[in-house]
């Protein structure tokens, strides 16, 4: 009996691991499903007034209505979606009828009509707040001379355009334009693959089990 217990021991060390690993893969679907549905409750309440002091935690993804002017500078963040294809998101500078000036991400534009002129001046427009966290180590430094930005780099945009450190994410607006693709906020771009990770894991015990049980017979045969 002593030569079966090498292969039994793997047999059921290696399921325990990759058993776990499933289970655990279950509960972070469930976990991620409580996010998705957080935010999605977030961005579908009633929008307020701008606040005051927007905090990212406690704000975060609240929807607002916002009057005032659409300015002319923007910036051109370069981004690349399944539907949309390659270009950019438009972000502006938007002064409210109270004089705070705030940014605006208007929405994409493609690469052919980077320099379209896009129309500004007076609107009423609702979005949600938004901190977006895309720098890290790797993004790099925008391309000024060009316009050209590879994250929404909140702090070091609203420092370009004189604003403050949020950004209001364009939902509806008053201000139309035909080349602008609006981009809202929706929990759809937001992976949630944890089932697939799930299943992967169940499959590879699977195969462990049958492995090791052919090797457990192959050893029975030569006994």
């Amino acid at each position: 009996m002593s030569r079966y217990l090498f292969p039994v021991v793997l047999l059921i060390s290696g399921l325990a691991v990759l058993l776990s690993l499933g289970i655990w893969q279950v509960q972070r679907l469930d976990w991620k499903k409580d996010i998705l549905a957080d935010i999605d409750a977030r961005i579908l309440t009633t929008p307020i007034d701008l606040p005051a002091n927007p905090d990212p935690v406690e704000n975060r993804f609240q929807p607002v209505t916002i009057t005032g002017e659409i300015g002319s500078d923007a910036l051109h963040v370069l981004v690349s979606g399944v539907a949309e294809g390659a270009g950019y998101r438009i972000i502006a500078p938007f002064q409210t009828n109270t004089g705070r000036i705030i940014l605006v991400d208007r929405g994409f534009v493609p690469l052919t009509s980077k320099d379209a002129i896009l129309t500004n001046g007076p609107a009423t427009l609702t979005g949600n707040l938004h901190w977006p966290d895309e720098v890290d180590g790797w993004t790099p430094a925008p391309d000024l001379p060009k316009n050209i930005w590879f994250a929404r780099d909140v702090p070091a945009m609203a420092d370009a355009l004189g604003a403050e450190p949020f950004l209001v994410v364009a939902r509806e607006t008053t201000s139309a334009d035909p080349v602008l693709t609006p981009l809202p906020i929706d929990t759809a771009s937001i992976p949630n693959d944890h089932l697939n990770y799930a299943i992967t894991w169940f499959l590879l015990a699977a195969v462990w089990a049958v492995m090791s049980l052919f090797w457990i017979t192959r050893i029975g045969k030569k006994a």
